[in-house]
């Protein structure tokens, strides 16, 4: 429904109506002026001026009468997801990601590079290159309107990493310029973990939520904070940091799987081989080894700690794992479970991301759409 802007402030008024009709077109059916000014609670000639524009714009497209149809046939529009394409890249420590999608975030192309955990700066931009023209070469048409990037450490405004302990060299990082010079349109640069609890929200478990807190459970720990169906960054873009904090217990978390990597015989060497690596204390804990078994508890336990603390405090209705080691969740989430209940007053929902790795990458789409849909204030296509 569209509000009513304070001070005549008409843009305004036609930023809420163009957001009203597209959020309603958004669906798999094309609609009539007729049903989608009783949707959206406008006039019927507000709806057919807003359809106008948005038409001339390259938001929606008006569908073909139906054949056989009796009389003047009704109008109908579908919004228009093929006028252009979003790009969203995920760089992290162990991969370069890169999806090209359309405007609905359907994945027409993609193109993924290793990179070594001590890469330097060089190393890593260049693998970022190399990932992203490969999959702007994929053949998937069309215009790319926009760019998200979601990265590790703090991110400020500008795009610019402030902070990263995880990755060697990649703290002061200009990452926005970086990317600028590689896709045309605006870009937007993140923190992984909001991007990863965007994605959620957006297209994965967590749609129905809006109040939600993401886990993200790999080689470092993370969280992305959902506040009445919006991404909660804080006044510095700092929210979810909980880890910072030694007492949380997510920076000693993984040392629980790296313990029994280190006292079986099942491999030598577990650094060089990211995620896959300690995917195998979870394949024995599945399995009922004891020692596994003992070491995801732990791991659990101590993620259980800084968890607890965040949904004491937002007292969400889901919390989502995802990340790496969300593969393998089906051991964590009985104990996590178990966890919560010893602290937190009310246990919410626990939900198992179905993205994998991939969800970063699908929530910088999201920020590059929501850069795009920016462009209804404007009244300027991208």
């Amino acid at each position: 429904m569209s509000e009513q802007p304070a001070g005549g402030d008409l843009s305004r008024l036609r930023q809420l109506n163009a957001s009203a009709v597209l959020r309603e077109l958004r669906g798999d059916q094309p609609l009539t002026l007729t049903e989608l000014s009783k949707r959206t609670r406008l006039s019927r000639a507000s709806t057919e001026d807003v359809a106008r524009d948005l038409v001339g714009r390259g938001w929606l497209t008006e569908v073909a009468p139906a054949s056989g149809s009796v009389g003047r046939p009704a109008r109908r529009y579908r919004f228009n997801a093929g006028a252009g394409r979003l790009l969203g890249i995920d760089i992290g420590g162990h991969k370069a990601l890169a999806l090209v999608t359309d405007l609905d975030g359907e994945v027409l192309n993609q193109s993924r590079i290793e990179i070594p955990a001590d890469a330097g700066r060089r190393e890593r931009l260049a693998a970022l290159d190399r990932c992203v023209a490969k999959a702007l070469a994929g053949g998937s048409g069309g215009e790319i309107w926009a760019t998200g990037v979601a990265t590790t450490g703090l991110v400020d405004g500008t795009g610019k990493v402030m902070l990263s302990d995880s990755l060697p060299e990649w703290t002061g990082v200009d990452l926005g310029a970086h990317v600028r010079r590689l896709a045309p349109g605006p870009v937007r640069v993140e923190n992984d973990c909001k991007l990863a609890a965007l994605a959620e929200t957006w297209r994965g478990v967590a749609r129905y939520a809006k109040d939600v807190v993401f886990l993200l459970a790999g080689l470092r720990t993370g969280a992305g904070l959902i506040i009445d169906g919006k991404l909660h960054r804080g006044f510095a873009n700092w929210s979810g940091e909980i880890g910072a904090l030694p007492a949380a217990g997510w920076q000693q978390a993984p040392e629980h799987l790296t313990q029994w990597l280190d006292t079986t015989t099942q491999t030598t060497s577990h650094s060089s081989d990211g995620v896959d690596g300690f995917e195998r204390v979870f394949v024995a804990a599945r399995v009922g080894d004891r020692g596994a078994l003992a070491a995801v508890e732990g791991y659990v336990r101590d993620l259980a700690v800084g968890a607890s603390a965040l949904v004491l405090t937002l007292d969400p209705q889901l919390v989502v794992i995802g990340g790496g080691f969300s593969r393998s969740a089906d051991v964590m989430v009985e104990p996590l479970r178990r966890e919560l209940d010893r602290w937190c007053l009310r246990t919410p929902e626990i939900r198992v991301s179905a993205f994998a790795d991939e969800g970063v990458a699908l929530g910088a789409v999201r920020l590059a759409l929501d850069e795009v849909e920016s462009t209804i204030t404007t009244g300027l296509r991208p």
